[in-house]
């Protein structure tokens, strides 16, 4: 009679996630950071240990967030991590922006410029391309419309004044709010940022619109050019 097939050494793992689960239904708080990301590199790699490369990621990128916002190249820089979980890493900030966008959009909270702000971070990390949106909103500030203007290079997202007062007038806007990125993590202004800062908010006074700000976002830092 053959015996039982016994678990083998690589499979240790089975158990150890099993455990996790357990722990997290009793108390997700009381997991760390690596464990958190352990169970949920399981998700996509069932079949592996993923602790090891839970902490490989956290020593790379340095906090949760951080490997949350990595861009998709720097995350398959990282042994183990391959197009099945770059594919996965795409929804799940998907699902994260969505949600941090949520609340404005139902109009519930006023669109404050650190609220956009706090939006356009969680919409734009990771991404390795200046991209400009814009929030339009109305006379008390409620949000009206949160929508990508432009996409660019590495360094520059080209902009027309003309293009953004058109939405705001089409959406019967009272005020409008700028957001580009910064894909090299640092929010400092350039010489066009500035530049087109000051003809957009030339341009909107002319029509009776409100330029409330225009954001500078990148990694977990923001600069606002008209505060």
């Amino acid at each position: 009679m053959r015996e039982p097939l016994k678990e083998s050494a690589g499979m240790h793992y089975h158990g150890h996630r099993a455990r996790l689960r357990q722990r997290l239904q009793k108390n997700p708080e009381e997991l760390p950071d690596y464990e958190i990301l352990e169970l949920l590199l399981g998700k996509v790699l069932a079949r592996r240990d993923t602790k090891a490369l839970a902490k490989d990621l956290l020593a790379r990128f340095q906090s949760f967030r951080g490997v949350l916002d990595a861009k998709p190249a720097e995350l398959e820089g990282v042994a183990g991590f391959g197009p099945a979980l770059s594919s996965f890493w795409l929804l799940l900030r998907e699902v994260l922006a969505r949600y941090a966008e949520s609340p404005l959009r139902r109009r519930e909270t006023l669109a404050s410029p650190a609220a956009v702000a706090e939006m356009a971070r969680t919409r734009l990390a990771g991404h390795d391309h200046e991209t400009v949106w814009a929030a339009f909103v109305d006379a008390r500030n409620h949000l009206l419309a949160w929508e990508r203007i432009a996409a660019g290079s590495v360094d520059q997202a080209g902009v027309r004044p003309r293009d953004i007062l058109e939405r705001a007038l089409l959406l019967k806007a009272s005020g409008f709010i700028l957001v580009h990125n910064h894909p090299g993590g640092v929010p400092t202004a350039s010489a066009a940022d500035l530049e087109m800062t000051a003809r957009l908010r030339q341009a909107a006074g002319s029509v009776g619109l409100r330029f409330l700000d225009h954001i500078i976002v990148a990694d977990a830092e923001s600069r606002s050019l008209l505060a």
